[in-house]
């Protein structure tokens, strides 16, 4: 196989895009068949820092492609052989208001806009440690 992509980020915080009309946080509305978005929050929510952002991403994929889980390391390296997406494009920071934390080791965690850890974050010093923390936004919810 060839070169494995990855999108992790470590010790980095992506703030909600700058042109986001989100009022707030706000759930992604869960519909008969889930979008990414209400797939990668349920996921990401339900076990804050147990998955990095590569597992989450395969895993929202390949449930959404239904891929049985005997096929799922083979599909794993087959998905990571491309460059992908980072969670930077991703709708929970373009359109639901919610800032995603990747710590050292690259597992995330959600923290809503307008939290007092979003807020410590956003500002580049992690609300636990004290310590640095890099800061990218959310790219442009629409564009220019």
């Amino acid at each position: 196989m060839g070169k494995r992509h990855t999108i992790c980020y470590f010790d980095t915080f992506i703030t909600v895009s700058p042109d986001s009309a989100a009022p707030g946080a706000i759930e992604p509305p869960v519909a008969a068949k889930p979008s990414v978005a209400a797939m990668t929050f349920e996921m990401i929510s339900e076990a804050p820092y147990a998955y990095t952002s590569d597992d989450v991403l395969f895993t929202v994929w390949a449930d959404r492609k239904e891929i049985p889980e005997a096929e799922r390391e083979q599909a794993r390296e087959e998905f990571f052989a491309k460059p992908k997406a980072c969670f930077r494009t991703s709708d929970l920071g373009k359109r639901y208001g919610w800032g995603i934390h990747s710590d050292e080791k690259g597992r995330v965690a959600l923290y809503a806009m307008g939290s007092a850890e979003y807020k410590a974050f956003a500002s580049g010093t992690s609300p636990f440690t004290g310590g640095p923390v890099n800061v990218k936004a959310a790219l442009r919810a629409t564009r220019r």
